[in-house]
């Protein structure tokens, strides 16, 4: 294993951008399981901001993100709004100083993508695309054993993320001005573990439903690789699937119970009739979102740009996948 100890990064003062659902899971890591600490936050209502401030002890509320980005306590933010906005609030830090760390999708599109990437690098900060389960004990062990030959040469991964969401037609992921769809959200995930392994493909070919909304509700996509290599990712709005993830060879199997982009049990089969388990291993730790901190914390220390686990072509490797999911299946987001 060489996923380093979160606890074992350099500190790391944060300041947060929309004091969303998935924002607390963040604060939570950072403060609890790393050396960091979240010093401020920012959001659009001040009541929202100071009741996520009381929750998780943060001493600074601010009333909109432009005070966030130019307060001097904060060195690296963390954006949690929802897709459409992610371009704009990571220019915003950027141009301020400030590191960013994204969550993913890093933006609406490969343009905005490059917006975000080229503003960084001229502004010499850390960008990552908060993928965190590139960051995972469990994801680090099965591209150990990759790397050893012990399933042989890859033949196929097969990754899935699908959600049973009821949503009204008025929700982020329903609303196609807030870049709603599936694959934006939930494909993500399969798309970004397929291209950690295999890289970027060299076709996509996909097929899906659309919401009444006009943004993808379901989507399968195959991609094809060089040699006897293919991938395929599933996602979908409309019902909770295995969510699992599995990389078969010519020798074996890696296989990730679901939900696979979490921290999760892993399983080496051979591949014979019975597909005898090998060895498992439990990859299992608490919330899981400080290892991508501790990361972001690591490199900021280190002076790098960008991390090893999440490239910045990497990213622009997923999106320029799920831009042409979306040109296939027929969803486009206003203004693009």
């Amino acid at each position: 294993m060489t996923v380093p100890e979160p606890t074992d990064a350099p500190a790391l003062r944060w300041g947060i951008i929309a004091p969303g659902g998935i924002a607390h899971k963040f604060a939570e890591a950072v403060t609890d399981l790393t050396r960091g600490s979240v010093v401020a936050v920012g959001s659009r209502s001040i009541a929202r901001a100071q009741d996520f401030a009381r929750l998780h002890g943060i001493p600074r509320v601010h009333e909109g993100y432009a005070d966030l980005v130019a307060d001097e306590g904060v060195e690296a933010v963390y954006v949690a709004s929802p897709h459409s906005a992610h371009r704009d609030h990571a220019l915003l830090a950027i141009n301020a100083g400030k590191h960013v760390l994204v969550e993913k999708a890093l933006a609406r599109n490969s343009g905005e993508v490059e917006e975000i990437l080229a503003a960084a690098k001229s502004a010499g900060v850390f960008a990552m695309e908060a993928m965190w389960t590139r960051h995972l004990p469990h994801i680090d062990w099965l591209r150990e054993r990759v790397a050893a030959g012990a399933i042989g040469e890859i033949v196929q991964v097969t990754a899935d993320h699908g959600q049973a969401l009821d949503l009204p037609a008025d929700h982020r992921l329903k609303d196609p001005a807030l870049a709603g769809g599936a694959m934006l959200d939930l494909g993500v995930y399969p798309v970004s573990f397929i291209i950690d392994l295999l890289g970027e493909p060299a076709q996509v070919a996909a097929i899906g439903h659309l919401t009444e909304t006009g943004v993808d509700g379901h989507v399968s996509v195959v991609l094809g690789y060089s040699g006897r290599r293919l991938a395929q990712a599933d996602t979908t709005l409309w019902t909770k699937t295995p969510t699992t993830a599995v990389v078969s060879g010519t020798e074996g199997s890696l296989e990730i119970d679901g939900d696979f982009y979490q921290p999760n049990v892993v399983r080496l089969r051979r591949a014979d009739s019975e597909r005898t388990i090998v060895e498992e291993w439990d990859g299992h730790v608490p919330n899981g979102f400080q290892f991508e901190a501790a990361e972001v914390a690591r490199c900021v220390a280190g002076g790098r740009q960008q991390s090893e686990r999440m490239t910045w072509e990497s990213s622009r490797a997923v999106m320029r996948v799920m831009d042409e999911v979306r040109r296939q299946v027929g969803v486009v987001y206003p203004g693009e």
